[in-house]
C-alpha cells in the first residue's frame, strides 16, 4: 500500500528507462493516478499546476509503458521502470531526460561551506 498521507495525497514517482537505466523524469502521483496506472498501464500523475490526471505522451505520443514498478522502503515513493513509446523524448523541451542541466556543485555551496572546502 503506497503511503499518500506523507505529502498531503501525493507521492513521488520516479520515470527509469527500464533498457538503459537512465532516470528519464519525476511527477506526482494520487491515489486515482496510481490507481490509474494500474490500470491502464500507462504512468498516469497528477498535474499538481493544473489539477488534474495527466498521461505522460497522452497528446506527444511518448506515453510511459510500465515494465515494473516498485516502491522505496517507506512505502512513499515509486519508481517505474518504462518503455517510451513514440519518439523516445519524454521531456516537453525535446530531449529523452528532464535531467539535463548540470549542476556546478562549487557554485551552489554555501559560503561557509566553500570556505572550508
Amino acid at each position: 500500500m503506497i503511503d499518500f498521507d506523507k505529502m498531503d495525497g501525493l507521492a513521488p514517482g520516479i520515470v527509469q528507462d527500464a533498457r538503459t537505466g537512465e532516470v528519464l523524469m519525476l511527477g506526482f502521483l494520487n491515489p486515482i493516478s496510481y490507481a490509474k496506472t494500474l490500470e491502464t498501464g500507462f504512468v498516469t500523475f497528477w498535474s499538481r499546476t493544473r489539477q488534474k490526471l495527466w498521461m505522460k505522451g497522452e497528446t506527444s505520443g511518448n506515453r510511459l509503458r510500465v515494465i515494473s514498478a516498485s516502491t522505496d522502503c517507506d512505502n512513499d515513493t515509486l519508481l517505474f521502470r518504462v518503455e517510451v513509446e513514440g519518439d523516445g523524448l519524454v521531456c516537453h523541451e525535446g530531449t529523452v531526460s528532464c535531467f539535463t542541466r548540470p549542476i556546478d556543485l562549487n557554485s551552489e555551496r554555501a559560503p561557509s561551506e566553500a570556505s572550508n572546502a
